[in-house]
């Protein structure tokens, strides 16, 4: 059947065990206090884009640029993939 850890849905740091999205909850705690209490615009655009572009050079690196590959593997077309790597400017 394969390795279940390999196919969950809950991405974890193989160093620490700790699931991507703690990481994430980490990440938004500490940007808060450092915001000393004045409130953030368009943070969910930020931290899209700051997820989003390491997700995708993570995925193409890993199929070694094959944009079918790594468009079935995120589960997007590849039109889309090819926009997303446009917009992050890592169209090889």
């Amino acid at each position: 059947m394969g390795n279940k850890n390999k196919n969950s849905n809950t991405l974890q740091s193989k160093a620490s065990k700790k699931p991507l999205c703690k990481h994430t909850e980490d990440a938004l705690d500490q940007y808060f206090t450092t915001m000393n209490g004045d409130r953030p615009g368009d943070l969910y655009d930020l931290v899209i884009s700051e997820v989003e572009r390491p997700l995708f050079k993570a995925v193409m690196d890993y199929t070694q640029g094959n944009q079918s590959q790594a468009a079935g593997i995120l589960g997007l077309n590849r039109g889309t993939l090819r926009k997303k790597l446009r917009t992050y400017s890592l169209l090889r």
